[in-house]
């Protein structure tokens, strides 16, 4: 069991990662980018896409030279409302944030925009380019493929990414509705925390061979980097929770990530080849919708609102406290930790170290070193 949590002040966090970005040879641009990326992870309690992340994803794959630091934004093609865009394996944040604002410009003026990426790596949270959108009163919507990982139904074989389908949406609310979430029953980050506390995953997660659920999230990591198991899609084992709802939802984000720009696709993202590791080359989408082409935006934001509302204020079923809609939670979250900061387990902590002293980033003590 993980213990010794340690509050780390959020601007320590994200000066932090930027720095070791920048000794890394990330563009100081760029680097405040992606520690921006990372850090709202954190504040919105997504707490294996931020700072757990900064090490194995991105220090250590940069230092392994499947990931460049400094990212080649080429726009390969673009038309008035549209745009393909090749990343050359650089900053998957960088590149994520230049392509939803094109999305962005391009509904400002013709209603609707959509950029399609190849070539890109991973860009963290989906949400953070769903609220790009939201604030700026549109509509925004992402999805990225990944690493094989999800088996389709009635399949035991690793084959879609965790593949997420994300809107933003903004509403008269403190929060915009936020809805980010994998198209698996869970993702390697959320395993990855389980192992890093010691504790046995929920049943349904990961099958093996024989279509089994596994609950050690150890194993689970190594044989879904072994190919020996799979997640399962929404919905989970075979037909009977729906899981072939999940499978459909995880392959049309892998159709609008690949085949729409011409990218990699399936086991073409193992991060292998001949043996060897070599960059995922990921797809993304981003599509932006002005909302004032269609309503008064203070008046869509009202009606959603009220959507909202009249859900939360719904009858609960008993022993339930309340109701949530998607964005709320996080919200919740970031109202509790604005004055807490990140937490940092024992194992956090130590990568932390290993990356300032690698980088020689001396300024930097930290609160849990005595």
């Amino acid at each position: 069991m993980e213990e010794n949590i340690v509050w780390l002040d959020f601007d320590l966090v994200r000066n932090f990662m930027r720095d070791v970005f920048i000794k890394i040879g990330v563009p100081a641009d760029d680097a405040e980018i992606s520690a921006d990326v990372l850090i709202e992870s954190d504040k919105r309690g997504i707490d294996s896409h931020g700072l757990n992340r900064m090490k194995p994803i991105y220090y250590d794959r940069i230092k392994e030279g499947i990931q460049l630091p400094v990212t080649n934004f080429e726009v390969v093609k673009e038309g008035p409302a549209t745009a393909v865009v090749d990343g050359h394996n650089g900053m998957g944040h960088v590149i994520a944030k230049k392509s939803m604002q094109m999305a962005i410009d391009k509904a400002a003026k013709f209603g609707l925009g959509m950029v399609a990426v190849r070539n890109s790596t991973h860009y963290g949270i989906a949400g953070y380019y769903g609220l790009m959108a939201a604030a700026k009163g549109m509509i925004g919507i992402t999805g990225t493929n990944a690493r094989p990982s999800i088996a389709p139904t009635f399949g035991i074989e690793n084959m879609l990414g965790t593949n997420p389908l994300v809107f933003g949406i903004p509403t008269d609310e403190e929060f915009p509705f936020v809805l980010d979430c994998a198209t698996s029953v869970s993702q390697r980050g959320k395993i990855e925390v389980y192992a890093r506390t010691g504790k046995p995953m929920p049943q349904g997660w990961v099958i093996d061979r024989q279509g089994q659920s596994t609950t050690d999230p150890i194993e689970a990591l190594k044989d879904l980097i072994a190919g020996t198991a799979a997640l399962t899609p929404l919905g989970g084992i075979g037909e009977d929770g729906a899981g072939y709802k999940g499978y459909g939802y995880a392959t049309v984000v892998e159709i609008l990530s690949a085949a729409l720009q011409g990218g990699s696709y399936l086991k073409m993202l193992s991060g292998f080849q001949d043996g060897k590791k070599v960059p995922y080359s990921l797809g993304h989408f981003f599509m932006a919708i002005d909302i004032s082409h269609f309503i008064e935006v203070d008046e869509f934001k009202k009606i959603t609102g009220d959507i909202l509302r009249q859900l939360r204020n719904s009858k609960k079923m008993p022993g339930a406290e309340r109701i949530y809609t998607a964005g709320e939670k996080e919200y919740l979250v970031w109202l509790e930790r604005k004055n807490k900061g990140v937490p940092a387990g024992e194992e956090l902590q130590a990568e932390m170290i290993t990356m300032r002293n690698e980088t020689g980033l001396t300024q930097y003590r930290f609160p849990f070193e005595k």
